[in-house]
């Protein structure tokens, strides 16, 4: 049983002088990782370092997908350690047809890293021996989401992907094209700010 930043943030929250409001989240944050550890998930979760194979079922954006697997059951899987397009963002629809002329109806392998807070395996997704992953920064169609990237992923995977954002800005590739593309994290902030 391991606790992550976010539990342990929860637990300090917990027993500060918080205002009750935050103390009655850091409960409910606790409580279902508690859950979590004595009843994980069989269907939707798959816990870190695992695998999940199967064939991709469904794209729902440049950076999100479904994978069936042999026993029938569906996996929404969110990549790591990049970000596409959001898809109502420029670039945004593109991204999502990138990805699914490369692996919808494909089978997939795709090593499991995190869950994220929605309950979505988050992963590397390979496609043969093809990190489907870098190939969405090296084709322009994602970002290399450094802020999380850092924290998982390895120094020589995090060089590659840094590299393949460079060159890919440099040719002017995919969302690239834009006189000022908007990274993805702050046009959501953006939208959270104006509503």
């Amino acid at each position: 049983m391991s606790i992550n930043r976010r539990q342990l943030a929860a637990l300090n929250t917990l027993f500060s002088n918080a205002a009750p409001a935050r103390k009655l989240v850091a409960a409910l944050v606790l409580l279902a990782a508690i859950v979590t550890w004595f009843y994980p998930s069989h269907g939707e979760a798959v816990a870190g370092g695992s695998q999940i194979m199967g064939t991709v079922v469904a794209i729902a954006d440049g950076d999100t997908l479904t994978v069936l697997d042999q026993a029938n059951q569906q996996h929404k899987i969110r990549f790591a350690f990049i970000d596409a397009p959001e898809k109502a963002q420029p670039y945004g629809q593109s991204a999502r047809q990138a990805l699914s002329a490369q692996v919808f109806r494909q089978p997939v392998r795709v090593e499991v890293i995190e869950q994220d807070r929605y309950g979505r395996n988050v992963g590397r997704v390979w496609r043969q021996d093809q990190d489907i992953n870098l190939l969405m920064v090296q084709q322009g169609y994602a970002w290399h989401y450094r802020q999380y990237a850092q924290k998982t992923q390895s120094g020589s995977d995090f060089a590659h992907y840094e590299a393949a954002q460079q060159q890919a800005a440099h040719s002017r590739l995919g969302l690239w094209q834009q006189a000022a593309p908007q990274a993805p994290w702050e046009w959501r902030r953006n939208r959270r700010e104006a509503g």
